[in-house]
């Protein structure tokens, strides 16, 4: 996985989805005129006559992202939905279009402090509507992009870069926090070790790039053995973690042998070349309050077992 190198700008093609636009104005001649235009130019509208009804427009999912509101309507005033817009801190940005007869720079001021993004002086012409919603999009598609790259860094500080799964650091906070979950419920946690077996002869033999395709194979395989609300990672190298919440040993070593099975199951296939992959898996599980390291160091005694009886089976402690 790696960043961007540049922050991209997505374009504003017909592929694309049509930007939704809420449009608040108590003129019906003018309600009509927008909607002529608006819906000409592809974009996605909803319309309403006052502002109570365009604050409760804005309440369900998916809300609209660019809002053209009146200066003065009936219900909740423009100033104010302004404001509860901002309060929200809502993520994504909304950006927000006044539209007014009034020119004095007290009202404009008024209106950008409320928490507008531009000002537009009725009457205006269709082409200066058009060129204004253009900037608005340009500054929502930038604020998409930067929402994008914020994801992606936070994605790469919790998960394992060449597997995807969660990394050494996220996956110990997990546990932790399952364990101190777990312990004001008086409800157990499984958690299993996983070495892979003689991985190492797999670098010798094949080189690291197929080491690392065996490696994004058997997280693959480990989630789709397990449910939804575990957590697995990669510990170190061929290492990987399973945490299990509220599984208790037996539970636990069911659910190591399925992924046990599910690796071995069938050679790993790379550029025409079958590999046979195995795990040894140690297992454990807690149902009182217990130490993370002390969780760990059982879990590893138990992986230390597996490998010494043979390798390719599960050991419980």
């Amino acid at each position: 996985m790696t960043m961007p190198e540049t922050l991209t700008v997505p374009d504003f093609s017909k592929s694309s989805p049509p930007l939704r636009v809420l449009v608040a104005e108590d003129d019906p001649m003018f309600r009509k005129i927008l909607k002529t235009w608006l819906e000409g130019w592809g974009y996605a509208l909803t319309l309403a006559e006052d502002g109570t009804r365009a604050w409760e427009i804005l309440q369900p999912e998916p809300q609209p992202e660019l809002l053209i509101l009146d200066w003065v309507m009936p219900g909740i005033d423009r100033p104010e939905i302004c404001h509860r817009v901002r309060a929200r801190q809502r993520t994504p940005y909304q950006y927000l279009l006044l539209v007014t007869s009034r020119d004095s720079s007290a009202d404009v001021v008024a209106g950008l402090e409320a928490g507008a993004d531009d000002n537009l002086r009725k009457p205006f012409e269709r082409n200066e509507l058009r060129a204004r919603l253009t900037v608005g999009r340009r500054i929502l598609a930038l604020q998409d992009g930067l929402i994008r790259a914020r994801e992606e860094l936070r994605f790469q500080a919790t998960h394992d870069v060449l597997t995807g799964i969660w990394n050494r650091r996220a996956l110990l906070d997990l546990l932790q926090r399952e364990l101190e979950r777990a312990s004001r419920g008086d409800g157990s946690t499984g958690l299993l070790m996983l070495d892979l077996d003689h991985f190492k002869q797999i670098n010798d033999v094949h080189g690291h790039l197929a080491g690392d395709a065996v490696l994004r194979e058997v997280a693959r395989r480990v989630l789709q053995m397990i449910r939804s609300y575990d957590f697995v990672g990669r510990y170190g190298g061929e290492e990987f973690l399973v945490v299990l919440p509220g599984c208790d040993r037996v539970q636990s070593l069911q659910t190591a042998e399925r992924i046990r099975v599910a690796v071995a199951a069938a050679p790993i296939v790379i550029n025409g070349l079958q590999i046979p992959v195995t795990t040894s898996i140690g297992v454990t599980a807690v149902a009182a309050e217990a130490c993370e390291k002390q969780l760990l160091a059982v879990a590893d005694a138990a992986l230390y077992r597996a490998e010494s009886e043979g390798r390719n089976r599960t050991a419980v402690l």
